[in-house]
């Protein structure tokens, strides 16, 4: 979780974000953010670590909320290698690799 939102904090193209929800145990935690970046575009943020799993979803959208990519590991396209990572890009579904906050913001930072 302090990785996450030193990276919100510290990289150059997040203008604000906020803290929708969070949840923590002993063993996990539950993060939930809304960024709005440099170019009025929204990225939302999604992570649940724990001992034993990594869930994430990074949905990066315009500020009229157009999917611009989504990146997550939910296991639903079992035919891809990088399963169960992948992107969502406008309707496509395509192969990525497990990421992670300063990942993403690098690849949007590039794009903008």
């Amino acid at each position: 979780m302090l990785k996450t939102l030193q990276s919100l904090k510290t990289n150059k193209i997040v203008k604000t974000y906020a803290i929708l929800d969070f949840k923590q145990g002993k063993t996990f935690y539950y993060l939930k953010i809304r960024a709005v970046l440099i170019n009025n575009s929204i990225l939302h943020i999604r992570e649940y670590i724990s001992d034993n799993e990594r869930i994430y979803s990074y949905h990066w959208q315009s500020k009229d909320g157009k999917l611009i990519c989504r990146w997550d590991n939910a296991p639903h396209y079992t035919w891809l290698k990088t399963f169960p990572h992948h992107k969502h890009v406008s309707e496509k579904i395509e192969e990525s690799q497990e990421t992670d906050l300063e990942n993403i913001l690098k690849k949007i930072e590039n794009h903008i």
